[in-house]
């Protein structure tokens, strides 16, 4: 096969231009693109903020629905087929995608933004006000947003493992819904092309915004000033790890990078219970744990209608947040789709749903304990410094608090920088896959391919991280969101539809006469 012939053009080129066509601009104009995409995003979230709230309601239900009714048991491959990964490595490499370095940013600092800016009725930097920011950090990595990042999965991995249908698109899993003509004309190849702009978007916005977490901490570390120079060389090394983990593919990149960075955050996390202040961290978790068991619907559904002033944090980053995840749903399900090979949707959607939140919700009890302490004993006015400065530099300010503080920023940066590359080695092969002519359902994206794509990424974030455009781009990303979340609703459809159509429920379903964490022999 020729190389011209493993890539579509017809949609890659097109999703391409259209990122190059939005993105130049937008860098070239960068605080009046800023302020007008500002504007629509508030329009939205003034008109349709209870919308985004349901949806992801809607999905959890949605979720809760395929898992624990008859669709569960449908096995996504041959019903004697066994997973191909253990159930650590599969929650590894899906905790890996689904997290990824925001963790590391969000459990840290996310509690300070509704410190400073509680819901109404509550003091700024109150003890109240600490509660709702480690119980808020902990409900965006719940079980809504992982809904939203796992319910295509479901019409994906059926199309691919069950349908065996060579090319994994969503197109592909739509033909059940719209016919062949529509699939396979410009109607079908409009839906692929918005599903590679809107990934396209998002990883050149995560590689733009991601270095700052790694630079800020060398900063500190070897006293050396952020400048774009230092911020070139950590995307090169960030690059060079991604595209080789991409280029080695799932068994041998991806799966061993996750599975090994858990090892790693697990005993970054026991290091800083241990050094630090590890019975306030333990009661800090319980209490905002409490806390967000408490307020779950509140802050799943609370509008804030009754209090006519600006929304509060809480209010306006909630939508911003499903906004922003919908943008990465249809990476995420690919994925998640690709990876679950023997595996029943029942296993695939509550892993997804339960492995990603209880990492996360550990990281955030951690992570934002600390901080916490570091306010509440005086040690660093945090509330304060990030107020006054750049907010990626308030991590290593409470990372230096602990003993061996200069370790723990050195550690801190491996682990992020891991997640960082397990995120985007994820997105660059499944681009690869998606945008291969292949049969994905036997192969892997060639391996030239998986390069070309990283390439690519990084090429479109370094030019919009020099001349200005990735915070306008960014609100471009959570803009997409919106056509995303029609696709949502109409590939669980699609799901239900074909099931039904094949009776899987009686006829794929798994033998139980084996294992479930049994591997397949390679």
């Amino acid at each position: 096969m020729s190389s011209k012939s493993l890539i579509d053009y017809k949609i890659f080129i097109p999703a391409l231009l259209i990122l190059i066509g939005i993105g130049i601009p937008l860098a070239l104009y960068e605080n009046e693109s800023l302020e007008m995409l500002n504007s629509i995003f508030d329009s939205i979230v003034s008109v349709f903020g209870w919308g985004y709230l349901w949806y992801g309601v809607l999905l959890v239900a949605a979720a809760i629905y395929f898992s624990f009714s008859k669709y569960g048991q449908v096995v996504l491959g041959d019903p004697n087929e066994k997973p191909h990964f253990t159930m650590f490595e599969y929650a590894s490499i899906l905790i890996a995608m689904g997290v990824g370095s925001t963790i590391m940013r969000t459990g840290m600092l996310q509690w300070t933004s509704v410190a400073n800016d509680p819901p109404a009725g509550v003091e700024p930097g109150s003890a109240e006000a600490l509660l709702w920011g480690n119980a808020y950090s902990m409900f965006l990595w719940g079980f809504q947003v992982f809904a939203i990042f796992v319910m295509i999965a479901p019409a994906m991995g059926y199309v691919l493992h069950v349908k065996k249908r060579p090319l994994m698109r969503i197109s592909e899993a739509c033909r059940i819904l719209f016919g062949n003509k529509f699939t396979d004309g410009w109607g079908g190849k409009s839906l692929d092309i918005l599903f590679l702009l809107s990934i396209l978007t998002g990883a050149a916005v995560t590689l733009g915004l991601g270095a700052p977490i790694i630079t800020h901490n060398l900063s500190a570390l070897f006293n050396i000033e952020v400048t774009f120079g230092l911020t070139i060389i950590v995307t090169i090394v960030w690059v060079i790890l991604f595209s080789f983990s991409a280029y080695m593919g799932i068994d041998k990149g991806i799966k061993r990078l996750s599975t090994m960075n858990m090892y790693l955050a697990g005993l970054f996390g026991l290091f800083i219970i241990v050094a630090g202040p590890g019975v306030f961290i333990l009661n800090y978790f319980s209490d905002s744990f409490s806390f967000l068991l408490s307020n779950y619907l509140n802050f799943s559904l609370n509008t804030d209608s009754v209090h006519l002033g600006e929304a509060s944090h809480i209010q306006s980053n909630t939508v911003f947040w499903f906004a922003y995840s919908a943008t990465w749903a249809m990476l995420h399900s690919v994925f998640a789709a690709k990876i679950s090979k023997g595996r029943t949707i029942k296993e695939m959607i509550l892993t997804y749903l339960l492995a990603p939140t209880l990492l996360s919700w550990v990281a955030t009890g951690v992570l934002g304990g600390l901080g916490v302490h570091r306010y509440l004993t005086g040690d660093l006015d945090i509330l304060s410094f990030i107020q006054e400065e750049e907010r990626m530099a308030a991590i290593p300010q409470i990372l230096s608090t602990l003993p061996f503080g200069e370790f723990a920023i050195m550690v801190f940066i491996v682990v992020a920088l891991i997640f960082l590359t397990t995120t985007l080695d994820s997105t660059t092969y499944t681009v690869a896959a998606y945008t291969s002519t292949r049969d994905m359902s036997r192969f892997e994206p060639t391996k030239m391919l998986r390069i070309v794509i990283a390439a690519v990424i990084t090429g479109m974030a370094l030019l919009l991280m020099r001349i200005g455009g990735l915070p306008p781009l960014g609100v471009v990303s959570g803009l997409m969101g919106l056509p995303v979340i029609v696709i949502q609703f109409l590939l669980i459809y699609a799901a239900k539809r074909m099931m039904d159509k094949d009776m899987a429920w009686q006829y794929n379903t798994r033998n139980n006469n084996y294992s479930k964490d049994e591997r397949t022999v390679s």
